[in-house]
């Protein structure tokens, strides 16, 4: 028998989305039916369509589905997404494989050894971040299961050309920075969604992986997939970034997510 296709999905604004990231067109009344699935402090937070929830349950039984997210894990096991759970899962960007819930040591080790290695410490990163932000648009600063960091900001405050210094300063010591809504992130280079992809890969003998994703920290995940898609907003479309491997759609917001498992399902039923 054949092993199931792994299907590697980004979270936020891929798959699920804020309320301030929904962007519904057309009228209120032909709005689609949306499904909570997470709450913070006693708060609705994120949304799929309730079609996007038939089709995600559909996807679970076809395919080895994979959430794959920059969230850490304390804010990935906020989320309750419809069927039944995800045997694997990738949080802090490929920092920890979790298995059943519980993250695989020896990969987080590994990765962290990787890390060291290659990169500047993250104190170096998070002391330059200090002395350069602004206070006027820098509401937040945090660091990620001490694996990398990012800030909150006012977007429409915050210098664009600041962005680019930030990457420009960054490269050099191994480091990538993306900007995603009103967060401006600083991840080291050797910190991959597509490394911990190719792992479970390995792991359940998958020779077809789909992905999907939204932002620059996206990129590699695709690239790694046999096919993948990108939705018409987010940092990849706002960039106009394309590969060979990767369809970009049309659809924008909460709606994307949902074309988005359509695809997967199409695909991973030939």
């Amino acid at each position: 028998m054949s092993p199931l296709p792994l299907v590697a999905s980004d979270l936020d604004r891929t798959l699920i989305y804020s309320s301030a990231a929904l962007a519904i067109a057309g009228p209120d009344e032909r709005a689609p039916r949306l499904l909570c699935v997470e709450v913070y402090e006693h708060k609705p937070l994120s949304y799929v369509t309730e079609d996007a929830a038939r089709l995600l349950t559909e996807l679970k039984s076809a395919a080895v589905f994979v959430p794959t997210t920059t969230r850490t894990r304390a804010q990935y096991r906020r989320v309750r997404l419809p069927g039944p759970p995800s045997r694997f899962a990738i949080c802090a960007n490929g920092g920890h494989l979790l298995v059943d819930g519980a993250s695989d040591q020896d990969w987080a080790r590994a990765v962290a050894a990787r890390i060291a290695a290659e990169c500047a410490p993250l104190e170096e990163v998070t002391a330059h971040l200090r002395a350069t932000a602004d206070p006027r648009w820098l509401r937040k600063e945090r660091t990620a299961e001490d694996l990398f960091a990012y800030l909150v900001v006012e977007r429409d405050a915050l210098p664009e050309q600041w962005v680019k210094e930030l990457a420009a300063w960054a490269g050099p010591r191994g480091w990538t920075v993306s900007l995603q809504g009103r967060k401006v992130y600083a991840v080291p280079k050797p910190l991959t969604k597509s490394a911990a992809v190719r792992e479970i890969a390995r792991r359940t003998g998958a020779t077809l992986t789909l992905a999907a994703g939204d932002s620059l920290l996206d990129a590699d995940l695709l690239l790694a997939a046999d096919a993948a898609w990108r939705p018409g907003h987010g940092e990849l479309a706002e960039a106009g970034w394309l590969a060979p491997n990767t369809e970009a759609l049309a659809e924008r917001g909460v709606v994307a997510g949902e074309e988005i498992l359509r695809r997967f399902l199409a695909r991973a039923a030939r």
